[in-house]
């Protein structure tokens, strides 16, 4: 209706141009020559008043407007426009969703495809009795519970050097020695009785796995207390006592003079025993404490933990039925679809059938990182929030968005943030501010330490040293400067990290297999002769 009234209001003003137009014809020179004095007048005045640009933009839009009513109402109903193609980065279009579901429906169907190929070609390999057969059949598997029982042993050693590094004020070369030996103790005795011993890896991994994190926490609750001790021993040297009574008597001043929340700070200063008083060196240096500690999901000390007020009984209930679920998902894609894998992929090894060898790898891809995907959920999600559930632990960052990271230095720091909290703190902190190292080599002793770990988990119940692991985590540090300078992150960067991930995983699983495979047969064939 605009366009039309648009229309009808132009119309009349070219009728009525058109009708003074005449009108002037006939009235003769001296009518002419006053009009064009007129019309002179005028734009002599139009001139001089120039419109804002915002005026001319509305001109230009009612032309616009104008134009698209004489469209609509010519005879040939117009149906074309000026716009762009959909794709076309100047079109403003982005919703691309149903190309995001056809991506999810391809790829549930290719690997549904896989998964009925693996099953009609090997049959359902899937046992969930049969780990629990093996543990309790074999009798070499009960070493692991006697290692689990033996890691209180140390346990208490460290808490009784603590105790007489308090009681006797002793900060000496002699018991930092005894400390780093009761540390080097939990890993040297563990990894020989598994060397002795040799029970089956799918028991003595997880062991080993416990004693490195037993490890990891008694060495943060030494660098706690000595801390503590080193910051006492600072202000018995400096004689501030009077100056730090002063600030306390200023503070409680304050106190008295903040209503409700200064009495609340007053009754903490003053050390009430109620279960919101704050706990302050020595008073932590109890068994209890130790052992709370020894339950948390964290690896990093500290005096006073955030705590809950109670339990989530539901939250509670639906991790430990992921706790019992996921991890025999776990177990039966290995027994279905990882085993077979790893079986057929050891001939073309041997024979460096090297085309072969890329398509099991690729084939092995896919498998290992959804049971890593289940591994990752289940223990940092589900384990340890239950952990933190019982022990009303509070901080329950245990991830962060690893999955957008656009850096291989940021997966890492997102992915295992207890583990990244360790390293920050008690090791890549102190080699830069004590002994004087630059960012670059302190993150490199980071990763040195990491890749110690990862291959002593390894190699030490696969009795075999090999150092695959150690080499793939030793890589990660020109990998990182690879994909940080050269890609700049970004889209490139996350997608080098996730493919880091699903290759690089697979392949030390194959190296590891066939030298594992290679080993047991020749054990095998040694006591046969």
């Amino acid at each position: 209706q605009a366009g039309l009234a648009s229309v009808t209001e132009h119309s009349a003003m070219s009728e009525a141009r058109r009708r003074s137009a005449g009108t002037g014809a006939k009235g003769g020179a001296k009518d002419d020559s006053a009009l064009a004095d007129q019309g002179a007048t005028v734009a002599t005045s139009e001139s001089k008043r120039r419109l804002p640009r915002s005026s001319s933009l509305n001109r230009l839009e009612d032309m616009e407007t104008l134009e698209r009513a004489i469209k609509e109402m010519a005879p040939d109903k117009p149906l074309h426009s000026l716009v762009d193609s959909p794709f076309s980065s100047s079109s403003g279009f982005n919703n691309f969703r149903g190309l995001l579901n056809l991506g999810l429906i391809l790829l549930v169907v290719s690997n549904f495809r896989v998964a009925l190929e693996n099953i009609i070609k090997y049959g359902i390999l899937v046992d969930p009795v049969r780990p629990i057969e093996i543990f309790l059949s074999s009798p070499g598997q009960w070493p692991c519970i006697c290692l689990l029982l033996m890691c209180n042993i140390f346990i208490f050693i460290a808490f009784g050097l603590e105790l007489l590094a308090e009681n006797f004020r002793l900060v000496s070369p002699a018991l930092s020695c005894l400390q780093v030996g009761n540390l080097a103790a939990l890993l040297l005795v563990p990894s020989y009785l598994i060397l002795r011993d040799h029970p089956n890896p799918f028991f003595s991994a997880p062991t080993l796995g416990i004693y490195s994190i037993v490890f990891l926490k008694l060495w943060s609750y030494r660098d706690m207390n000595s801390w503590c001790r080193l910051e006492r021993q600072l202000q018995l040297n400096k004689r501030s006592e009077l100056k730090r009574n002063k600030s306390i008597a200023s503070v409680l001043t304050e106190a008295g003079a903040d209503g409700d929340g200064g009495s609340e700070r007053l009754r903490l200063a003053r050390g009430s025993s109620s279960r919101s008083s704050l706990l302050c060196y020595p008073e932590n240096l109890t068994l209890g404490n130790l052992y709370y500690f020894m339950m948390t999901p964290t690896l990093c000390y500290e005096l006073n933990f955030p705590r809950l007020m109670r339990i989530r009984k539901r939250f509670l209930v639906k991790r430990c039925l992921e706790l019992v679920f996921l991890p025999q998902v776990m177990a039966g894609l290995t027994q279905q679809w990882i085993i077979p894998i790893l079986n057929n992929s050891v001939k073309p090894l041997q024979a460096s059938e090297w085309p072969v060898v890329l398509e099991r790898l690729l084939k092995l891809a896919i498998p290992n990182h959804l049971i890593w995907l289940i591994f990752f959920y289940v223990f940092f999600h589900s384990a340890l929030n239950v952990a933190g559930e019982l022990t009303l632990f509070g901080d329950r960052n245990f991830y962060k968005d690893w999955w957008n990271s656009e850096s291989v230095t940021e997966f890492w720091t997102l992915w295992n943030v207890p583990v990244h909290r360790f390293a920050k703190r008690h090791i890549f902190t102190p080699l830069i501010h004590r002994w004087g190292f630059n960012k670059l080599l302190a993150s490199v002793v980071v990763f040195a330490v990491s890749a110690f770990f990862h291959e002593l988990l390894v190699s030490v119940p696969l009795r075999m040293f090999r150092l695959w692991a150690f080499l793939a985590m030793i890589m990660q540090v020109p990998f990182a400067m690879f994909v940080s300078r050269v890609l700049r992150g970004g889209q490139l960067g996350n997608m080098a990290v996730w493919l880091s991930l699903i290759i690089g995983q697979p392949l030390a699983i194959i190296m590891y297999f066939h030298d594992y495979y290679v080993s047991l047969h020749q054990g095998k064939a040694e006591g046969a002769v």
